[in-house]
């Protein structure tokens, strides 16, 4: 990691789209590393930052950060740099056009949810030559408004530009592949680990790979990691779904390759016993989740690109029904006849 400045020594600005977990934890850390971080937020959220600031829990030591970094729209914000898009994969269509405020001819934006679409959904409200293919990797939850707790273990960012044939492909315009550059710097000299893939789309569906199982499963069976990896019926459902990401990531022009599912279960084998995935947690809860970011799109792919997906067909049209009910839930409509 270099300690030397960017050659363009002003500032990297940046704004960071959602102040929940992944968004305090990764503007926090590059506030700073000295960028200019500003965090859109709304409702208590947004009130906390305002008026206490952000607080990042972490066993190696807590990080403050003052009020004076939120505001309620990007155009609030103005032009800058990057854009870190860290809502839940669910709001992004809603989000995607409120950004166009954000936007100068080099500014780079980058998804970081869980799921396969939110670049494509980006792309198709502020067109292809400023969004880049992103994700991240942490333990981390939000405990509160502007409160988050970083557990210990991974903290990395990977992003790149899209895949050729990604939906609403286009070249990344040459500002925004720099904006990439600095961005990566000002990660590494904030101590989160940096990898700018040359497809990133592999990257991001050998996410989904990892994740999604994990999530669809544990949530109809209502199980946790240990349990789910200590059935026989189970594991077997979790490596069915492995084999069916993999078949859609290749059927829609993903070069992900035959060892992926077994890098999965790997990681699998190592994970805490009493575990869950948020996508699980929020099911559970009765909360609005990303089962159609996630499972929905698995299965929506799959049947644009032809590949057979019969188990994660069954788990989507198992769980639907508790999606459908949280969303009116929080809207307050009631279920038609």
């Amino acid at each position: 990691m270099s300690d030397l400045p960017h050659p363009l020594d002003v500032p990297l600005r940046v704004a960071v789209i959602g102040a929940g977990a992944v968004g305090a934890v990764l503007g926090a850390r590059l506030a700073q590393a000295g960028c200019d971080v500003a965090f859109v937020a709304r409702g208590a959220t947004l009130d906390a930052l305002r008026a206490r600031g952000l607080v990042i829990e972490h066993p190696q030591g807590d990080v403050r950060l003052p009020p004076g970094h939120a505001a309620a729209s990007p155009a609030e914000v103005g032009p800058v740099d990057a854009v870190l898009v860290a809502v839940k994969a669910a709001q992004v269509p809603e989000v995607a056009p409120t950004l166009a405020p954000l936007l100068a001819p080099h500014t780079v934006v980058v998804p970081l949810q869980n799921g396969v679409e939110a670049s494509a959904q980006l792309a198709a409200a502020l067109g292809p030559a400023h969004v880049a293919e992103g994700l991240c990797r942490m333990l981390a939850e939000q405990v509160g408004p502007g409160h988050v707790r970083l557990h210990g273990g991974v903290l990395d960012v990977t992003f790149g530009r899209r895949g050729a044939r990604a939906p609403h492909a286009g070249a990344l315009a040459a500002g925004a592949v720099e904006g990439l550059s600095r961005l990566a710097d000002a990660f590494r000299r904030a101590g989160v680990a940096v990898d700018v893939p040359d497809d990133a789309d592999v990257a991001l569906w050998e996410k989904a790979l990892f994740v999604e199982p994990l999530g669809v499963v544990g949530a109809a069976a209502r199980a946790t990691f240990g349990e789910l990896m200590g059935d026989p019926e189970t594991r077997a459902a979790l490596a069915a779904c492995g084999r069916e990401i993999l078949a859609v990531a290749r059927a829609n022009g993903v070069a992900l390759d035959e060892e992926a599912p077994a890098r999965a279960w790997a990681r699998y084998e190592a994970l805490p016993a009493g575990g869950t995935t948020s996508m699980q947690r929020d099911l559970v809860a009765g909360r609005p989740s990303e089962l159609e970011a996630q499972t929905g799109a698995i299965v929506r792919l799959g049947r644009a690109g032809g590949a057979a997906t019969p188990v994660h067909d069954v788990l989507y049209a198992v769980l639907r029904p508790q999606e459908a009910r949280a969303r009116q839930a929080r809207d307050g409509s009631t279920p038609t006849a």
